[in-house]
């Protein structure tokens, strides 16, 4: 089966658990929050599969989401060509279908070879979030970008750490 393929089943089972026709494609509020969530690295199934790249990008991040649509998120992991990357952004999320935040991680990385030198460099991958209770997962659909970074479907685990009800109704 295609990446995108499973990436669409994948979704549309998601949003699928437990959502009404009238509410699966909803705007989230964009609610003061504060949750703070510890990331593991990520699994990364490429689209080049002839290129002995890294998909086990063990590593540790920190996300904490201070709205309903938006949290700061950095880590540090072991990247597709064998290097450890930082990174260090934001990931908006202004759109849900059924339980499956949409939306896009804004941040810059560093550590590929033939990206600036291994230096830092911005990027937007389009993030798919599904919560449950204490535990979720982002699902990243990474761009190729010529000979320099490699594409490919990267799957992240968190576990919420704390989560502290704000705002003047909760």
């Amino acid at each position: 089966m295609k990446p995108h393929r499973i990436l669409a089943a994948l979704l549309l089972t998601l949003a699928g658990a437990g959502a009404q026709a009238d509410d699966l494609f909803t705007k989230i509020d964009a609610d003061p929050r504060s949750e703070f969530w510890i990331d593991s690295g990520f699994a990364t199934y490429h689209f080049d599969r002839d290129k002995n790249l890294n998909g086990g990008n063990r590593g540790l991040g920190f996300e904490y989401r201070f709205s309903g649509t938006m949290a700061l998120a950095a880590g540090r992991f072991v990247n597709s060509d064998r290097f450890y990357s930082n990174y260090a952004g934001v990931l908006w999320q202004p759109y849900a279908l059924g339980p499956v935040r949409l939306g896009a991680a804004i941040a810059a990385f560093d550590g590929y070879p033939k990206m600036r030198d291994r230096g830092w460099f911005p990027a937007v991958i389009p993030t798919f979030t599904y919560e449950y209770r204490r535990v979720g997962i982002n699902v990243g659909v990474v761009p190729s970008y010529k000979d320099r970074l490699y594409g490919g479907i990267s799957v992240q685990l968190k576990f919420k750490l704390f989560d502290r009800a704000t705002g003047p109704d909760r």
